[in-house]
């Protein structure tokens, strides 16, 4: 866990008087509070950053917030799909929030992010709503994709987010054409390419990357090492399972991905780095709650012992519960609190994310082509004019 360095015991007592007596979390003090990281970064080719990471009591009650959403988030989708909801693939990200989390709190909203397919929790930190996502998670015309995506092609380009892809390790050279673009409209912002542990093997990683480092682009591949691929231990799949080492004579930094705030202080680090000198690799030592998708259990190729320690003594949440409350910032039962709203506002959205209609028909041959060129839709036959396209 996180250890705090006190500059003052005086100094959140007002915080804390102001919480006990509204009897709800604020989030209004920007007090400084310096946290330390729970691990030491573990640097290739580069010095580390520092362990001491700057926040704010704020930011604390919010990184709660936004995490307890995120984890209420994918356990209702499990629901969800076990009740034929949500059909397909789905991939839940409960256990590995501290990365979107502090991400997002290193970067803005002109800094692209891309990942794979589980993406729900990286949509919301993005700014996609709990509509836009159930709604797209059961195949309705108000999810964030028109209902045509489905859990594994969230998208909010306004926002930066550029989905949510479903072939492994394909996205990584779509990343790195993000960046080439920052770079070629001198945007100063970078792009994040998210993939698995076990995407990390795919050549067309290695080739992207390549460019990018011959052309110094301000790209970011985040490797999200939850140690297995599918059912596949990390050890069993690669030779050198030391993801942050890959790109040789590309810099990497190993995180601890279940500390928002090394997550935060690493984020912040590799972008400024890739700003001035290029690609960098970021491994997050993370963990998944669930199995690989809905249809793994999760507990075939890992014990059930082995998960409830990590719940145990890695579990994101409880590191930023035990800040909170060592902090005084907010009480036991303030955080109980929170948990239920969090709760209520989930039950709330899927209740109106089912009334949502299914997509009309018409639907099936928009986004397929560029608008503008008359393009005609025929039946299997050639014969039938099906439709004429904008």
């Amino acid at each position: 866990m996180a250890q705090i360095i006190h500059r003052s015991t005086n100094l959140l007592k007002p915080v804390s008087v102001a919480v006990s007596a509204t009897r709800h979390l604020t989030t209004a003090s920007t007090t400084p509070i310096t946290v330390e990281t729970s691990l030491p970064f573990t640097g290739h080719n580069i010095e580390p950053p520092s362990r001491s990471v700057e926040t704010t009591p704020q930011e604390l009650l919010s990184f709660f917030r936004d995490m307890v959403l995120m984890r209420r988030m994918e356990i209702a989708a499990d629901s969800l799909y076990k009740a034929k909801l949500i059909r397909g693939f789905c991939h839940l990200y409960d256990g590995q929030e501290a990365v979107a989390v502090g991400m997002e709190a290193a970067i803005t909203k002109k800094d692209c992010i891309i990942t794979a397919y589980r993406d729900h929790c990286i949509f919301l930190g993005r700014g996609g709503t709990l509509m836009d996502a159930f709604a797209e998670l059961m195949g309705r015309k108000d999810g964030c994709s028109k209902g045509k995506g489905g859990s594994m092609h969230f998208y909010k380009k306004e926002s930066g987010f550029y989905g949510g892809h479903g072939i492994v390790g394909a996205q990584v050279p779509l990343g790195i054409g993000l960046a080439f673009a920052q770079k070629y409209c001198k945007d100063e912002n970078v792009t994040f390419s998210m993939y698995g542990d076990g995407a990390a093997n795919q050549g067309q990683l290695f080739e992207a990357l390549n460019m990018a480092a011959l052309w110094d682009l301000p790209a970011i591949l985040v490797c999200e090492n939850n140690h297995y691929g599918m059912g596949t231990a990390e050890w069993r799949a690669a030779k050198s399972p030391s993801y942050y080492k890959r790109g040789d004579y590309v810099p990497g930094l190993k995180v601890d991905g279940m500390d928002a705030f090394a997550v935060k202080q690493a984020c912040k680090f590799a972008k400024e780095h890739a700003l001035k000198n290029g690609p960098i690799i970021l491994e997050m030592d993370t963990y998944r709650y669930h199995g690989h998708s809905m249809s793994d259990p999760g507990s075939t190729y890992r014990t059930r012992d082995e998960i409830s320690g990590v719940r145990q003594e890695r579990d994101p949440i409880e590191r930023i519960r035990k800040l909170i409350l060592s902090h005084d910032l907010a009480t036991e039962k303030e955080l109980k609190d929170t948990e239920k709203e969090m709760r209520k506002e989930v039950d709330d959205v899927i209740a109106k994310a089912k009334e949502s209609p299914l997509p009309d028909s018409s639907e099936l041959f928009t986004n397929v082509y560029v608008k503008g060129f008359g393009v005609e839709a025929f039946g299997a036959d050639r014969k039938e004019l099906r439709a004429v396209l904008p």
